[in-house]
């Protein structure tokens, strides 16, 4: 049986952490930054962690070496 291929795309939006949970970049920090508060900005910067009934889908789909 081959190997299976890791989703590129997927590769670069999540990260694993070392217990296994699934860490990704907040969205909304791009562009038209002046309307946002500065409380909203600085709580947009830390990464965040996806929930546990969406980890099971990011492993075996589409990080399945991760």
């Amino acid at each position: 049986m081959p190997k299976m291929k890791t989703k590129k795309s997927a590769a670069k939006r999540y990260s694993f952490t070392g217990s296994g949970k699934v860490k990704y970049k907040k969205q909304n920090l791009r562009h038209i930054l002046t309307k946002k508060s500065s409380k909203r900005k600085r709580n947009l910067r830390h990464a965040g962690i996806l929930s546990s009934d969406n980890v099971g889908v990011i492993k075996k789909k589409l990080l399945p070496y991760g």
